[in-house]
């Protein structure tokens, strides 16, 4: 596959991610031509604007073709953004939570690969025939870790992906996972924020988007109330130590050895985790894409031991 273009996509319940861009799960079907042109797929003469609001939860991503649709608008974005051409034979990069790994790999393989037929289909108005000829699959945020060394020759180092609406938890003992510490917790950040909203409904009676949030937590948003930021961060402040709490309910003590913090809540935990805390020796990775960079680096590698051997 000398000439496949290697593609790592996160598919996250919040957000989609590749090794460049970030984009939510939203998606929105139509029968006619859309309002818009921007971040539009058209497939099989029906049209979906991509990136708008977020996904219903959905446990199982193979249940519906959404998860499908937000792949090939990921490939189609970084083919454009890597001035690959529109034709190409793609190898998918892609992770699964280490708690369901085994149980749902060979199904999400299947759901992606689609026989390795080529699909035709048009993304903001370009044409684009792509064939998944390989797709492989690795754990979620082990998959990031590995692209840190400082923390990995500890003898023992916790994990904490968090996600849009789960937190996964690993021990990793040597470099390697221990399995049996492996914990997937219904607290990522779409509690989060729903439970932010909320509480400025009670106090304020003010009705704020996701987005306004959001904007918020990472210091931007000048037009936002005083008031509603101050519910903002103090409940935010609550969620980080809510979570801290249900970590060491886990079994996972990370006052005890040191902890890396990746996914989309990381920056969070940067902006509200402090000294006095007491964390041993947190790691916050706040790069949303680490995960499909991490999945690209682990097929590379991959290949290159296979052709060495």
């Amino acid at each position: 596959m000398s000439n496949t273009v290697m593609i790592g996509v996160d598919h996250g319940y919040a957000a989609t991610k590749t090794t460049h861009f970030s984009f939510s799960t939203g998606l929105v079907g139509y029968e006619h031509e859309p309002y818009t042109r921007k971040d539009v797929l058209e497939l099989d003469g029906r049209y979906y604007v991509v990136g708008t609001g977020r996904q219903p939860l959905q446990k199982d991503k193979t249940v519906t073709e959404d998860y499908y649709l937000l792949t090939l608008a990921a490939i189609a974005k970084e083919l454009e953004h890597r001035q690959a051409g529109p034709t190409a034979a793609v190898h998918l990069a892609a992770g699964l939570p280490l708690t369901s790994f085994g149980r749902d790999k060979k199904k999400f393989r299947e759901y992606l690969l689609r026989d390795g037929k080529p699909v035709s289909f048009h993304y903001e108005w370009a044409a684009y025939t792509v064939t998944i000829e390989a797709v492989s699959l690795f754990p979620q945020g082990y998959a990031a870790v590995l692209t840190q060394t400082e923390l990995l020759d500890e003898p023992s180092v916790i994990v904490a992906d968090i996600g849009g609406w789960t937190v996964d938890l690993m021990r990793l003992d040597g470099r390697i996972p221990n399995a049996a510490t492996c914990r997937s917790l219904e607290l990522g950040m779409i509690r989060c924020l729903d439970e932010i909203a909320e509480q400025i409904r009670r106090s304020l009676g003010l009705s704020m988007t996701a987005a306004q949030i959001e904007s918020v937590l990472c210091g931007e948003a000048n037009s936002v109330d005083n008031n509603a930021k101050a519910i903002i961060h103090r409940e935010a402040g609550a969620y980080t130590r809510r979570l801290l709490s249900a970590i060491a309910e886990s079994g996972l003590d990370v006052w005890a050895m040191p902890t890396i913090f990746l996914g989309g809540g990381a920056a969070l935990m940067k902006r509200h985790v402090s000294a006095t805390d007491g964390l041993c020796q947190p790691l916050i990775l706040d790069d949303v894409c680490l995960n499909a960079k991490g999945y690209e680096r682990l097929v590379g590698q991959l290949s290159r031991v296979s052709g060495d051997g």
